[in-house]
């Protein structure tokens, strides 16, 4: 029962986090065009040294592909360190909270919120986080094989795309590989695309007005809930 609940919250976990490099803004005045994946990696070396915190609103988009179906959901973000909240706003509210080795998942409409201690399945978890905020890139060749695809526009901004390829074979059973696009402009992730293993549904999640080391307190991040709601602990 609680490996099931785990492996479900990593789809959750890989909706949050996805794959945002919460990056320092690079020199815009530099040569792209000179851009090697061991240059990529170097800056994400640098930029992981003064990361501390983020905010932003996200976008996830689950496709599955058998019956082309698109279910979209939206909401916004706050990270810092091993703490996050996410509030989904549309179209069911729902917020999902981690605050070290608890994760809570609150759903207003049913006046319930499930509590999960992560435990020895942090590890696990922690291959997302990894991909997400502060990251190195010593820290994530170690987790990943790594492509530069290339530059592609999206949105008028000029990207460059890398496709990762899971190493642990944990994450490998859940995504086949995943996608990322940085802004050259910014160095902050506009678009990551995560492939479901075996199915070949996949995620795609959008993220807008980061702002990078905001000062978010404590208090952001204190499980507290209605009065009357339901508790269920696993």
């Amino acid at each position: 029962m609680i490996v099931r609940c785990f492996v479900s919250l990593l789809f959750v976990f890989a909706a949050i986090f996805g794959l945002s490099f919460a990056l320092a803004s690079a020199n815009s005045s530099q040569n792209h065009s000179q851009l090697t994946l061991d240059s990529l990696l170097a800056r994400l070396d640098d930029s992981a040294r003064n990361f501390h915190s983020l905010s932003a609103d996200v976008e996830r988009t689950k496709v599955t592909v058998v019956v082309n179906d698109r279910s979209t959901e939206t909401g916004t973000i706050l990270v810092r360190g091993d703490r996050m909240l996410l509030e989904l706003k549309s179209p069911a509210p729902r917020t999902i909270l981690r605050n070290g080795d608890n994760l809570f998942i609150y759903e207003p409409g049913l006046k319930r919120v499930e509590e999960f201690n992560l435990g020895k399945n942090r590890g696990l978890v922690d291959q997302f986080l990894l991909l997400g905020f502060g990251t190195g890139g010593k820290e994530l060749r170690r987790g990943y094989g790594i492509t530069l695809v290339g530059e592609t526009p999206i949105d008028d901004r000029k990207t460059v795309e890398l496709e990762l390829a899971p190493k642990s074979e944990d994450v490998l059973k859940q995504f086949s590989k995943i996608q990322i696009w940085f802004d050259q402009l910014s160095w902050l992730p506009v678009r990551q695309q995560l492939f479901e293993a075996g199915s070949g549904d996949y995620m795609i999640v959008r993220y807008s007005k980061m702002v990078r080391n905001p000062n978010i307190p404590d208090s952001a991040f204190k499980a507290r809930w209605p009065k009357g709601t339901e508790k269920i602990k696993h």
